[in-house]
């Protein structure tokens, strides 16, 4: 069954409505034929936003692969409910992040939504620390509105979400620009340190195969030289 489309004047109808008080919410839904879920969505976003938040988006809306995972983890720790984790991290739907707790469920990879670009989602630019500094605090300030921000400071939204995550974990330090510097034994991750020791040993492979290659050939010819 394709999901229904409804048009930003029936959904002021249905707000207009809920605002006069003149019906409970169960009968409000009723009357007017949509789900709890759907009209508390608009609730928010109408207050969050006004009347653009009621319309639909045009553009395909782009979700780092981190995001995702701390949406999913956050609402599988039983401490927020599906509406809430939406609200959290500014999901389109319900249903979209229903999808990737499946995904999770059956170890689908996750990765980063990535069709169509939104202005806020579109390519970063370089930054300094201070520049970091200030965005992630104005990002804070702004109740992590990553999008707001991003338009603001004239940014991607995967950046602020990455840089906010790093402050929120090693502090003003975790912002500074590591490129080009090897990490110490100390700051690498254990996923990192897996990954090196899993190109060490191919690499060691590599060479014991060459090796005995090596010594295949070379008894060869030694057996056809008696």
């Amino acid at each position: 069954m394709s999901k229904r489309s409804y048009t930003v004047e029936y959904k002021m109808d249905v707000l207009t409505a809920y605002q006069s008080q003149e019906y409970s919410f169960s009968e409000l839904c009723s009357t007017f034929n949509v789900v709890q879920t759907t009209v508390r969505d608009w609730i928010y976003k109408y207050e969050k936003y006004g009347i653009d938040g009621l319309k639909e988006s045009k553009t395909w809306k782009r979700y780092p692969k981190e995001l995702k995972l701390d949406a999913i983890h956050d609402y599988k720790s039983g401490q927020y409910s599906l509406e809430d984790v939406v609200k959290k991290y500014e999901i389109s739907s319900d249903s979209v992040l229903l999808r990737w707790i499946r995904n999770y469920n059956d170890h689908r990879d996750i990765k980063a939504t990535g069709k169509g670009l939104n202005r806020s989602m579109a390519k970063g630019r370089s930054t300094t620390w201070k520049e970091r500094i200030d965005i992630v605090h104005y990002c804070i300030s702004k109740d992590k509105d990553y999008h707001e921000t991003a338009e603001h400071y004239g940014v991607s939204y995967q950046q602020i979400y990455q840089w906010v995550r790093k402050h929120e974990t090693g502090g003003i330090d975790a912002l500074q620009d590591r490129r080009g510097r090897n990490k110490t034994e100390e700051e690498l991750t254990l996923e990192e340190k897996i990954k090196i020791e899993m190109k060490r040993l191919e690499r060691e492979n590599e060479r014991l195969k060459a090796e005995n290659a090596f010594l295949k050939k070379l008894k060869e010819i030694e057996r056809r030289r008696y």
